[in-house]
């Protein structure tokens, strides 16, 4: 517990650092970390950008689209690494991504049965949706609804969480103590779910 209380502090200090330091291009930067394979979660910055609305120093509409387009930037280069290299550097490269031949068909049969919309809802997943873009790519989903469908969810997602912090952000030490609450669940949801996919990849690259 002890080295996650040490993990989450430098990571609430950063965020709070580049946010405050950056204003909205620092939550852009921040979702587009996020959105670039790299699991920064969501779940901690745009409930700090919400306090940061509630002190009056940032518009909510602002840290709510600021959040969407940094999701979008953050996706190109993880959509075109997919796209480019197509199914082959699935087959090559996938188990360094933990991606295998399965989670491309499992994609394969979401996306023919959603359609376009199958990106749209997994943009408001947690999780998933900080590593959607490369099997995007590789699917060679069609661009311009993909990234105006990538868009539009994380804008739905980050107005929620902004919405989170600004009410959290009624009182500073409540929202603090919860937040690392919160915080201290999602890395272990994150390191639990983890635990279990690399299991299950590990397991069928063998089979």
């Amino acid at each position: 517990m002890e080295l996650i209380n040490s993990i989450l502090s430098l990571l609430i200090n950063f965020i709070e650092h580049v946010i405050i330091s950056m204003g909205p291009w620092g939550i852009s930067l921040l979702m587009a970390i996020e959105s670039c394979n790299i699991p920064l979660p969501s779940e901690a910055v745009l409930p700090f950008a919400g306090y940061i609305v509630s002190k009056g120093e940032m518009n909510f509409h602002v840290a709510a689209f600021a959040g969407a387009i940094g999701c979008v930037l953050g996706s190109i280069p993880s959509y075109y690494l997919g796209y480019f290299g197509g199914r082959k550097f699935v087959e090559k490269y996938g188990k360094y991504f933990l991606i295998s031949r399965k989670d491309l068909e499992e994609a394969d049969k979401w996306v023919e049965k959603y359609g376009d919309w199958a990106f749209f809802l997994c943009r408001m997943l947690p999780v998933v949706r900080t590593f959607i873009s490369l099997p995007a790519g590789i699917l060679r989903a069609k661009k311009r609804i993909f990234f105006t469908l990538t868009f539009l969810g994380s804008l739905v997602w980050s107005y929620a969480l902004v919405y989170v912090g600004l009410k959290m952000g009624q009182n500073l030490e409540a929202f603090k103590h919860l937040w690392h609450k919160f915080d201290i669940v999602i890395v272990l949801i994150f390191g639990i779910l983890g635990a279990v996919y690399i299991y299950k990849h590990i397991k069928h690259h063998k089979e």
